[in-house]
């Protein structure tokens, strides 16, 4: 499908991260954009500035203009609202999921996609400051805003694409990388995939596309990973001794690897705490190294990169002087490398953690992972699951993930029922030594906002 020849999209479901910076992308080429979605956030609000005709409903189909010539729509609906699927494929106006007319994008640029389990949005915005610092001028598509740029979308001049790859429902295969970085692979979005060789399957798959002119960036010291890129070719370790392929019926990559693990980081002098968020940055450089991109451009912009949204965000301070950080971390690996980057930073502060399970299926899967996830927390207060996609669940709750927490830990959660009894206990509780932090996918910033205001 030729893009530039579109010249009015309507996009529901408009206000998610991803389907608003593809929005973007068709406002920035002059096509008539238009949307719908459930309800009014920041997101909607901020394209209805940039010129979308944006409606509030729940009903998607009526709103859709009749002079639409295409559709895109989050892939969220393709599991929450069968029945609106249904209605789609009755209409003539040609319809696309976001992973589609991002697949769509993707062919028309020379890619480079960031996937992995953990880490991928800020190694997305991490390549994405390195690419346009060294003048490349690249289209950037991330799952989060640019805090420089104040957007989830740059829409540039140049030749390459810098897009975070979504594995859930196998989505990133949409995508043509020329590079692909796979950060690391664990186990998550289990409401979709069967268990951790599903998932590897996925990624040995992607890493198939790339073709042999291109690279994977990846760190070969992930189990995960190391078992990817032995089913998708043989490789040799770094002791040199090579290691037998397991195809497991996956065609043969093409393109060599190269492990970041070896990237040096000296001179690198990251804003943001965390051997993960170091591992990240090496990421960028090796991606970076690969484009021909000079050390020197490549470090001051990593050095002078300010991270994006909900990534270990300074939001201000309580009454009392504690610190308010709002960190998007939604699964217990992602928990852990905060907290403990945290307590890194700040060693003499009391951390207060106040989560928000997302999901109920992946607390219910991940729970005793979740569990000891906290040890860097001195206190730590759960707020009810945020559902999303998903039906409630009553097998599961922030109650029994705060009994999880004691039978492992030994350790108390205080486990509250809602947004203002949060911000009022931990008013109670906080002093200016502390660091507060709202963790979780959903909508926890929301108190951080109560508690800096």
């Amino acid at each position: 499908m030729n893009f530039k020849k579109i010249k009015s999209v309507h996009f529901i479901g408009i206000g998610g991260i991803g389907v608003s910076a593809i929005a973007r992308y068709f406002l920035a080429q002059g096509t008539r954009v238009s949307g719908t979605d459930r309800a009014s956030s920041e997101i909607t609000e901020a394209l209805q500035k940039e010129g979308v005709a944006i409606s509030i409903d729940e009903e998607f189909v009526r709103n859709i203009p009749t002079d639409s010539e295409l559709i895109i729509y989050s892939a969220a609906l393709e599991v929450a609202e069968p029945e609106f699927m249904k209605e789609m494929k009755k209409l003539s106006v040609p319809a696309l999921s976001y992973s589609e007319a991002l697949g769509e994008i993707s062919k028309s640029k020379r890619t480079i996609a960031i996937s992995g389990t953990h880490g991928k949005t800020t190694t997305t915005a991490m390549i994405a400051s390195v690419l346009i610092d060294a003048g490349l001028e690249p289209t950037v598509i991330v799952g989060s805003v640019l805090v420089r740029e104040e957007s989830n979308f740059v829409g540039g001049k140049g030749e390459w694409l810098v897009v975070e790859a979504d594995e859930y429902r196998r989505s990133f295969l949409s995508l043509s990388p020329e590079v692909l970085v796979i950060t690391n692979i664990d186990r998550d979005h289990l409401d979709y995939f069967k268990d951790i060789d599903d998932i590897r399957s996925a990624y040995a798959e992607l890493s198939a596309k790339v073709p042999k002119e291109g690279t994977i960036v990846t760190d070969l010291n992930d189990e995960n990973v190391w078992s990817v890129i032995q089913a998708a070719r043989p490789v040799r370790s770094r002791e040199g001794s090579q290691r037998a392929s397991a195809s497991n019926g996956v065609k043969a990559a093409k393109a060599p690897i190269l492990d970041y693990t070896s990237v040096g980081a000296e001179g690198l002098q990251l804003k943001f705490p965390g051997a993960h968020n170091i591992a990240n940055a090496q990421a960028a450089l090796a991606v970076a190294g690969f484009l021909g991109i000079s050390p020197s451009t490549s470090l001051r912009a990593l050095n002078e990169f300010r991270g994006t949204w909900r990534r270990f965000e300074h939001l201000g301070e309580t009454k009392c002087g504690a610190l308010v950080y709002d960190d998007y971390a939604h699964n217990p690996q992602k928990i852990q490398a905060l907290l403990a980057g945290v307590k890194e930073q700040f060693p003499d502060k009391r951390v207060i953690a106040i989560f928000q399970p997302h999901l109920y299926s992946r607390t219910k899967h991940l729970l005793p992972e979740f569990a000891d996830s906290f040890a860097d927390a001195d206190l730590i207060i759960l707020a009810p699951i945020f559902p999303a996609r998903e039906e409630p669940d009553p097998s599961i709750s922030h109650k029994i993930l705060a009994e999880e927490i004691k039978k492992q830990t030994g350790r108390e959660a205080m486990v509250l029922d809602s947004f203002k009894e949060i911000a009022q206990r931990v008013n109670e509780l906080a002093g200016k030594d502390d660091i507060i932090l709202t963790i979780g996918a959903g909508d926890i910033y929301k108190v951080a906002h109560l508690l800096v205001t």
